[in-house]
């Protein structure tokens, strides 16, 4: 069996259905929070069971007959070693779990960006804990650029603290399909894989096809990582949040989040998904229409 971490999430839920492609729903198990939010893969077949970053308790009954293991880091910037520690420990004590794989960040060994020493933390861990691994090294979501979309377009301004640095994106579904094809693979797998889309762009670029795709004048205007964090809290973010996307964007910036790696598009065994493409989904309104 195959256990997924943080199931009810968006990551964890695509995973789930790429994994339904190919493997019966009594061979995966949804490791939850909160099971009420899982009701729909109950329905399906899929195994759900209580697991809490935050309960180590929860996890002998969660592992139990489980061979593989996705961890999917925790989204709570400051805390998420320490919570992965409590999933590797029952990993290393269970009887079962033979496999191990985390989703980490692009370059996690040498980026600079401040929360990558957790993910430097969680692989070595990991790599510590005797069972075979897999370190799916993410790049950026191109999700995260067009979430406030509609704003942008409203408006016609998208913010951010980026400057002209290049964003080697994909879609989440990309990072979903490769997690799922190695948590299916054979013994044949690296060790690590530095995960980025085929092709990278700018947060002008994102401005210029949300013009492009709206018919309405957006540009982009670059702020200082302080402004830009402020400019979030104001927008209803919490302040943890808001502090993480203003560094993530000065690790732009700074080259962090650019990679010619073609480990991602390889493992899936087709292109990745162009910035275009998430543009004109996230476009698109209740009504099946975009705001053009």
């Amino acid at each position: 069996m195959i256990l997924i971490t943080g199931a009810t999430g968006q990551l964890g839920r695509l995973v789930i259905a790429h994994l339904l492609k190919t493997l019966p729903a009594n061979r995966i198990v949804a490791a939850v929070r909160n099971p009420a939010k899982a009701q729909d893969l109950e329905a399906l077949g899929i195994q759900v069971r209580l697991g809490d970053y935050d309960h180590p308790e929860h996890w002998c009954a969660a592992l139990q007959g489980v061979e593989k293991v996705l961890l999917i880091s925790a989204s709570d910037v400051g805390t998420r070693a320490a919570k992965h520690k409590v999933v590797i420990d029952a990993v290393k004590a269970s009887g079962t779990v033979a496999f191990i794989a985390y989703t980490s960040m692009l370059r996690a060994d040498t980026c600079q960006i401040p929360f990558a020493s957790e993910d430097r933390e969680t692989e070595q861990m990991i790599a510590a804990s005797g069972k075979r691994f897999v370190f799916l090294r993410h790049g950026w979501y191109t999700e995260n650029y067009v979430m406030n979309a509609d704003d942008a377009v409203k408006s016609g301004e998208l913010h951010g603290a980026a400057g002209a640095g290049r964003i080697s994106g994909a879609s989440r579904a990309d990072y979903a399909e490769a997690a799922a094809t190695v948590l299916t693979a054979g013994d044949r797998l690296q060790s690590i894989y530095e995960l980025a889309g085929d092709t990278s762009f700018t947060l002008a670029d994102v401005a210029a096809e949300l013009e492009k795709q709206s018919g309405r004048s957006v540009h982009y205007v670059d702020l200082p990582e302080a402004a830009y964090q402020q400019l979030l809290v104001s927008f209803g973010l919490p302040e943890s949040v808001a502090t993480a996307l203003a560094i993530a964007d000065t690790g732009v910036a700074n080259g962090e989040v650019y990679s010619e790696r073609q480990d991602l598009s390889r493992l899936i065994g087709r292109g990745t998904t162009p910035l275009r493409v998430v543009v004109a989904s996230a476009l698109v309104g209740p009504d099946g229409k975009s705001p053009g």
